[in-house]
């Protein structure tokens, strides 16, 4: 790999057809960036080393990733799991926009990639990880476990998600219930992680309901609010005819963007400023994951939540 952003661009990820290679890839990829950037945020800690202190035996050290960073790190050896946490993806028809477009990552893609990552990152921290898929019901809730035989069922499911026959529209929402069941099963104080396009047929009360029902269970939560920014937010379309067909429903409607769009983006950042205040109310981490980004951010995040935990 001559490049350690390689694997952090999505238009790379289709060359891999195994997701737990595509997640040793960007989180590697991300580690050698965050030791060479300038960045100090983070503890050097993460993952499984430390700095090398001077006169300890060498035994451990690593030295593949002294090669890379010119600095001594020991390898950590700890049995004992430092953090319980819960992945949630919502995969309702509206991730799978932008559906088919040039191959174009969909947003159900994004966060499985982030998820397998996150798993990845998790494990080599150390911590337990579970998985919930959610649409109208909760299809998939795992316990939170550390061990290999866990984080391969884990990559299995994650892979279901992103096969062609998971694709199908009209799969519709009810996060607000699947949110109040995982708050109500999940019983010991974990870091909930969600994926979620906050698209739903749902009162946004009844969401924010659910919401704090996590934070009331004293569950730390992160909400990775994924979106296609330039589609979904600016409505960057073309100054033409277009057939918009709402994925959940199937309902169509042909009108041209421009007629629309004034209406369209301040109605959708109104709902973005209430979000994003009623998260802040409910001490939610909020963060506005792109899919036109890479996933760096993504695993910044995570980084600076479990910095501030932990």
């Amino acid at each position: 790999m001559q490049n350690a952003n390689y694997s952090l661009k999505l238009e790379n990820i289709n060359e891999f057809n195994n997701l737990e290679i595509i997640a040793k890839l960007v989180v590697e990829g991300f580690i050698t960036g965050l030791h060479q950037s300038p960045f100090h945020g983070f503890s050097v800690e993460f993952a499984e080393h430390r700095i090398y202190n001077s006169g300890e035996s060498t035994r451990h050290v690593d030295w593949k990733l002294y090669g890379k960073t010119d600095k001594l790190f020991v390898k950590k050896y700890e049995e004992e799991t430092n953090l319980r946490s819960y992945i949630l993806i919502d995969t309702s028809s509206s991730m799978m926009f932008p559906y088919k477009e040039n191959k174009k990552i969909s947003k159900l893609g994004f966060s499985v990639v982030c998820a397998a990552s996150l798993i990845q990152l998790l494990r080599n921290q150390r911590d337990a990880v579970g998985l919930a898929t959610f649409n109208n019901d909760i299809d998939l809730h795992t316990p939170s476990k550390l061990s290999l035989v866990h984080s391969k069922l884990l990559f299995a499911e994650l892979q279901k998600l992103i096969s062609p026959g998971f694709e199908s529209l009209k799969r519709t929402t009810s996060a607000a219930k699947s949110l109040h069941a995982i708050a109500e099963n999940t019983h010991k104080r974990s870091l909930i992680v969600i994926f979620s396009d906050m698209i739903s047929s749902e009162q946004p009360d009844e969401i924010f309901s659910a919401l704090q029902h996590l934070r009331h269970k004293n569950h730390e939560v992160i909400l990775f609010n994924v979106t296609d920014k330039k589609l979904e937010q600016d409505f960057s379309f073309g100054n033409r005819p277009y057939r918009f067909i709402d994925m959940e429903t199937g309902v169509e409607m042909k009108l041209n963007p421009n007629n629309v769009r004034n209406d369209y983006v301040k109605a959708m950042s109104n709902y973005l400023q209430n979000l994003k205040s009623r998260c802040g109310q409910y001490k939610i981490d909020l963060v506005e994951a792109d899919i036109n980004n890479s996933f760096n951010e993504v695993l910044h995040s995570y980084l600076l939540k479990r910095s501030k935990l932990y």
